[in-house]
């Protein structure tokens, strides 16, 4: 019988959560597919590494987009060779508990559900991604203490005010990671009349990359194409260039705290005055952020331990939920809704 499963189905990777074994999976959510006949070739890592530099052939494709499914066929052909990687057969067919954004229709909703049971999946439930990561980062979430999680992922930002195992308040921003490599890629583009790739600007914003001057020292090679030559040309950037496109990025999601502290009952907004608010996901660890949300917001801020992870963690411990009624008559269930 196969163990069961829990997964974080984000627009830059892919995790998978198997009982007893930990995170087995942790790859870029991208396939590549051949050109002619759309056969898929390479997913996650492998498709990651060919990005920008596949002929008219082959095509790399991001199926995901915003914590959406852009495409619904390719996603479920990725995520079919990772659950390949993941159990051992499909005999058995496991179970599985998905993180979803707080903001998403019944339509986007059901296109995630049939992702994952076309994949193999025999049942499925579903949790917000801002809970599953008060989960995963071990928080109470059954209590009547409010907590203020902001997730930022990939694609989007997801944040909510948690009590009773359910949102309160929530907001969702599609200013995330994947946008603060295109506002690097823009201003290289501006800046030095350079085009670089979405790798390129990934591994800019991890190594030298803050939103608080002075935090990064030193300068930052950066090679790509020069737009005026078509040649390959490198610039030494300062490291602190990269704090104004990133900041940029960073704006959006404050505003969106404010919005949510506003709405936020005053019975709730007492114990996040008390606990401040807890950042997850990957963009999270980006130099400088919690400095700048708590210069906006006046609370405490601070980042989980291994952020990135912290929603397919709570997934796993979602998972001895499945079964039970979803009925707040019955207890505290975190989970939305099983299939």
């Amino acid at each position: 019988m196969q163990p069961d499963l829990a997964i974080d189905l984000g627009t830059s990777n892919v995790r998978i959560w198997v009982k007893n074994k930990g995170i087995v999976i942790d790859e870029p959510s991208v396939l590549t597919i051949r050109a002619e006949d759309g056969e898929v070739l390479a997913v996650g890592r492998e498709a990651y590494e060919m990005m920008g530099k596949t002929s008219a052939r082959k095509r790399v494709l991001c199926p995901l987009n915003g914590g959406h499914i852009a495409d619904m066929e390719m996603a479920e052909a990725m995520l079919k060779a990772f659950l390949k990687k993941a159990v051992s057969s499909s005999v058995g067919m496991p179970k599985a508990v998905v993180s979803i954004p707080s903001k998403m229709t019944e339509v986007e909703k059901t296109a995630i559900v049939n992702t994952v049971s076309g994949a193999g999946v025999r049942r499925t439930a579903v949790i917000e991604e801002p809970v599953a990561a008060a989960m995963g980062a071990n928080l109470d979430i059954g209590s009547a203490h409010g907590a203020l999680i902001v997730n930022m992922g990939g694609g989007v930002t997801d944040m909510a005010v948690i009590s009773l195992g359910r949102t309160a308040v929530s907001r969702a921003v599609r200013y995330a990671g994947n946008l603060m490599d295109e506002e690097i890629i823009r201003y290289v583009k501006n800046t030095y009349n350079m085009l670089i790739g979405k790798r390129t600007a990934e591994r800019a914003k991890i190594e030298a990359g803050s939103v608080i001057e002075g935090t990064v020292p030193g300068s930052y090679a950066v090679k790509g194409k020069c737009l005026i030559t078509g040649r390959p040309i490198q610039a030494d950037m300062d490291a602190e260039e990269l704090v104004a496109p990133l900041k940029k990025c960073v704006q959006p999601i404050m505003s969106k705290i404010e919005e949510i502290l506003l709405e936020t009952p005053p019975e709730l907004i007492g114990d996040i005055q008390t606990d401040g608010i807890l950042l997850t996901g990957g963009a999270a660890q980006l130099r400088g952020i919690d400095r700048l949300i708590h210069q906006a917001t006046d609370l405490k801020v601070r980042v989980a331990e291994e952020p990135s992870l912290c929603v397919v963690k709570g997934c796993g411990e979602a998972l001895r939920y499945m079964g039970m009624s979803t009925s707040p008559k019955n207890g505290i269930n975190p989970l939305l809704a099983q299939y």
